[in-house]
């Protein structure tokens, strides 16, 4: 079980936060969180409180001692056919737009909630989809570095067409750009940036195609 005393003070610890102005924040006397947190008192937080100050932290309000939202997945929403947001992982490895590294983990490192109606308009099976980071700058101005986009995993080779995927080549996960010659069947492998070289005429048997990139996000700066 969660104890929302312990995560507040852990979240006030790290955050560099002070009690007194969490305590104005919500509306409260000076010592009202010192008292939660120290005394017990009170025995919970108000619901008011407490989701002002799961939004402030970026937390959820379970951590706070509030009630566990069931988590709707890409998989579960599918079955149920249900509206509202879908949680899509984030995956721990990156895609290099540039000369491409090697990352053996593809662990989930988060999630990122996507509109039902809208994934399905982009994807025609959310629960193939997942999130990674672009790396590198050979794909600019389309993709930048550090730009979150969104893979397709069944929109693979059954259905290869020109556009942006996520290929692995030498054991180095790239997101390049394939254009794709409809007489030989081969494919170039293009950088958006024009200081990056392009790979004509390669053989497709010799690439992995992870997926197809359907959509991008990007920190505005």
């Amino acid at each position: 079980m969660v104890d929302a005393r312990e995560t507040l003070e852990r979240l006030i610890r790290e955050r560099g936060e002070d009690y007194v102005a969490l305590s104005r924040l919500i509306g409260r006397n000076a010592a009202y969180i010192q008292q939660y947190i120290r005394r017990g008192v009170p025995k919970k937080l108000d619901e008011n409180d407490r989701r002002t100050l799961s939004r402030y932290f970026g937390v959820p309000e379970s951590a706070l001692g509030g009630p566990s939202v069931p988590e709707v997945t890409a998989a579960t929403a599918i079955k149920r056919g249900v509206s509202g947001l879908i949680a899509i992982p984030k995956i721990a490895a990156h895609a290099s737009a540039g000369p491409g590294s090697l990352h053996d983990s593809d662990s989930v490192s988060g999630q990122i909630g996507f509109d039902a109606k809208w994934l399905r308009s982009v994807t025609a099976n959310p629960a193939s989809v997942s999130v990674i980071q672009v790396e590198g700058d050979s794909m600019v101005p389309t993709l930048a570095d550090g730009d979150d986009i969104l893979v397709d995993r069944s929109d693979g080779p059954d259905r290869l067409r020109d556009g942006i995927y996520v290929l692995r080549i030498d054991d180095a996960l790239n997101v390049k750009r394939l254009a794709i010659n409809p007489v030989s069947r081969s494919v170039t492998i293009k950088s958006d940036n024009a200081a990056y070289p392009s790979w004509p005429d390669c053989d497709l048997s010799k690439i992995e195609l992870i997926g197809r990139v359907v959509w991008v996000g990007r920190k505005l700066r």
